[in-house]
């Protein structure tokens, strides 16, 4: 998941940190949570104020108002509305409302930060909660940008939906017959694919998305945000270089924000519930620079599981 966490322009809040911490959930203290001074409501543009005090030096969460809807579980795609501000500040560093555009995470995925992970988990759809997040579940001692270092971070957040998710692709098998492609397995049980290279072609020059197995789902369009399962592999060598199934995790894809040309090209039109074969030639990946270990001028091999859009 390292490698491809670059591909993603996200929020710059919700980028992992590199801090870690106490894996309590919930805190001893007494400290009281900074007011909610306007916008209380479920779906309304939250303010709030400064801090008072000493902030509690665990994850503090306090439920606002409950949904109905499902507790949220590791695994879990999960979009959600949200508003953040250091303690000791009563302006906010970030906030999805503005925006307009809710932000979709995976849960346990390690896209956010620990304090998100720990404080989303076991909530339900519909509600709203507002963090405290200590230094050791969000920045540490570097800080992120506005946020300062050893800054105790405070988030009001709407859980908007979470959605069910498949295991694997599933659908009709199309032949692969392209000897000169790789060949990806079919199995259906939620187990990486095999992935098969061949022994004497070259790259090709253009790029490649090809149904393995086509779903039923509605066709992905640049709007769409997508959860996946996937593996990564370099064409030379045939040598894997990042895998979903290897962390036992999913991934959530905001189309738009994909800054991969190939990979966001080779998916968009692609069916839900599908798995496809994308081939990415340089020009299309990361050119002649060397990215996280990826080297310079590498086609790109993915083979990719589309399980459900959220």
């Amino acid at each position: 998941m390292r490698r491809l966490a670059g591909l993603l322009v996200v929020p710059l809040l919700l980028l992992s940190a590199v801090a870690c911490g106490n894996d309590d959930k919930g805190s001893a203290s007494t400290n009281s949570l900074p007011a909610i001074t306007a916008g209380a409501k479920f779906g309304e543009k939250p303010t709030l104020a400064k801090g008072e005090g000493d902030p509690p030096k665990e994850l503090k969460v306090e439920v606002i108002s409950e949904g109905k809807g499902a507790k949220l579980k590791k695994g879990d795609p999960v979009q959600v509305n949200y508003l953040g501000q250091m303690w000791d500040s009563d302006k906010p560093f970030d906030n999805s409302f503005d925006r307009k555009q809710p932000f979709d995470l995976t849960l346990g995925a390690g896209g956010v930060i620990p304090g998100w992970e720990k404080g989303l988990e076991g909530q339900k759809v519909g509600s709203r909660i507002e963090m405290s997040i200590p230094p050791a579940l969000a920045y540490g001692d570097k800080g992120q940008g506005e946020i300062k270092p050893n800054a105790t971070l405070v988030f009001v957040v709407d859980i908007l939906k979470s959605t069910p998710v498949p295991v694997s692709a599933k659908g009709t098998e199309v032949a692969q017959d392209n000897i000169d492609l790789p060949k990806v397995g079919t199995n259906t049980d939620g187990k990486a694919p095999t992935m098969t290279f061949p022994k004497k072609a070259g790259p090709p020059s253009k790029l490649v998305s090809n149904y393995v197995i086509e779903g039923t789902g509605p066709a992905l369009t640049a709007k769409d945000t997508v959860v996946v399962k996937y593996q990564g592999f370099l064409w030379a060598g045939g040598k894997k270089f990042d895998s979903t199934y290897d962390t036992g995790r999913t991934q959530t894809f905001p189309l738009g924000q994909v800054t991969l040309k190939g990979l966001k090209d080779g998916l968009i039109g692609k069916k839900v519930g599908s798995r496809v074969l994308l081939v990415i030639p340089p020009d299309q990946a990361f050119g002649d620079k060397e990215a996280q270990g990826i080297p310079k001028n590498s086609t790109l091999v993915f083979s990719m599981d589309l399980l459900t859009k959220v």
